[in-house]
């Protein structure tokens, strides 16, 4: 069984037909919807329609494997999975920074699919006082029930904006006034760069770091020192960090 499935087995699953399209009408935010291969009329078709039309990844697979990750054993070939909490506009999350009268504090997360990292990211987000998390709808981890327990409920005061391309997001955080950091082992050290200001932090996957478009995008590049064995941290240290410079340089100046 491929991993993206595994990851969501016992994670929010909705299954059935009707189950499914009851949650559409009910505007609940969908993280994935898997579809048995070869079933694709009637009702099948509707939602593989609304998933189009709401930008929902959908994917097709095996009926073995929808059997596999079925727990009711009824799932006429479909399986959503759903959000453990809402998705806020990336927009609400600028408005949350000048709502507090404070320069806005942006974490921008690049393909990170382990839910433990996500979780570990919004807790450290909350106690940084971050105003808001920024993740792509594709080849990322969502929020599950297992991110929301990591978070230790710093999920219910993070606002998280899912996003179909992190590229032009950048370009609109960009004229929203914030200078974009690329976290990244070739940058600069993030002890010796400025990072005071609005802000956002890109935050790359463990194994892949930040894309090449993404990190084209970004104004500069930062790193952190390593002086032991190992060349790198996880996705969710890393990411404390760097946040917790960006606090450190704020209370330098006075602005926090």
């Amino acid at each position: 069984m491929a991993e993206y499935t595994k990851e969501y087995i016992n994670e929010n699953q909705v299954e059935g037909r009707n189950a499914v399209l009851e949650v559409f009408k009910s505007g609940r935010d969908i993280e994935k919807i898997f579809v048995a291969k070869g079933n694709t009329e009637g009702t099948i078709k509707r939602i593989m329609s609304m998933a189009a039309e709401r930008g929902i990844v959908l994917q097709q697979i095996e009926r073995k494997r929808i059997d596999d990750m079925s727990q009711t054993k009824n799932h006429q070939g479909v399986i959503a999975i759903v959000s453990s909490h809402s998705y806020v506009d990336v927009e609400d999350i600028i408005n949350n920074a000048k709502n507090k009268n404070k320069e806005p504090f942006i974490i921008i997360l690049d393909e990170i699919t382990d839910p433990h990292n996500l979780g570990a990211i919004l807790r450290t987000a909350d106690a940084v006082g971050a105003d808001g998390v920024i993740i792509p709808k594709r080849r990322s981890v969502g929020l599950t029930a297992t991110v929301a327990k990591t978070s230790a409920g710093a999920i219910e005061y993070v606002p998280v904006a899912k996003v179909t391309n992190i590229a032009n997001t950048i370009d609109m955080l960009k004229k929203a006034g914030l200078w974009i950091a690329c976290t990244d082992m070739d940058g600069k050290s993030c002890f010796n760069s400025n990072l005071k200001g609005p802000i956002a932090i890109v935050i790359g996957s463990e194994g892949n770091g930040v894309g090449r478009l993404i990190k084209e995008k970004c104004d500069f590049t930062v790193s952190i020192p390593m002086y032991g064995h190992i060349s790198s941290l996880n996705a969710s240290a890393a990411a404390a960090v760097f946040m917790y410079e960006v606090i450190r340089q704020r209370n330098t100046e006075g602005l926090y």
